[in-house]
């Protein structure tokens, strides 16, 4: 097993902890291939910001664990041969695995919304933020008969119409119901439907 540290990387326990005293938020990539990682690492390097390299599920399946490896700590080097003394870089490789299976679009609201309640009661605390940072997911594009009012919305999520309501919707959907601001991570067109 290699530890983080021997590939360069760091924890994001520190980095959160640096982005929250600094209040600034920290980006976070997916990469399928070595031009993609090249050019997150430039542009990382280029604005001083730390970063999370995320690997899908279906990256992984493929990708060989040596070659990551060796991907995650040339992304180190990198940084470091584009003059960062210092890179604060992060591997996510459990990016993508949880996923709700089996359940309709209400189903999926309705356990999102119960899932936030016992967070927050699992946790004390009064008041959470979802954040979607999901793969992006099929392009859904806006349609008034089914985003243009909360209504239309609602009978759309119960018809299960999986066409038209994207899985973003219901987290974002869950997530106001329940009184809890939502983060689009991903270029969705789920904060811009009327209905939201």
């Amino acid at each position: 097993m290699v530890n983080y540290k021997d590939l360069g990387l760091v924890n994001t326990k520190e980095m959160f902890a640096k982005a929250i005293k600094g209040g600034y938020a920290i980006p976070a990539f997916n990469f399928n291939n070595m031009e993609q990682m090249q050019a997150i690492i430039k542009a990382a390097v280029e604005t001083k910001s730390p970063v999370i390299l995320q690997v899908s599920k279906g990256a992984r399946q493929y990708a060989n664990a040596t070659l990551l490896r060796y991907m995650a700590q040339g992304a180190v080097e990198y940084a470091k041969e584009l003059g960062c003394e210092n890179p604060q870089i992060v591997l996510h490789l459990d990016h993508g695995d949880n996923v709700m299976e089996g359940k309709t679009r209400w189903e999926m609201v309705e356990q999102l919304r119960e899932d936030i309640r016992n967070f927050k009661k699992e946790k004390g605390v009064d008041r959470v933020v979802v954040l979607w940072a999901a793969s992006t997911e099929v392009y859904v594009p806006i349609d008034m008969k089914y985003h243009g009012t909360l209504a239309d919305l609602e009978a759309a999520m119960k018809a299960d119409d999986k066409e038209h309501i994207a899985p973003s919707m219901c987290y974002a959907y869950a997530a106001l119901c329940e009184d809890a601001p939502f983060i689009m991570g991903a270029p969705n067109t789920t904060v811009d439907i009327p209905a939201m």
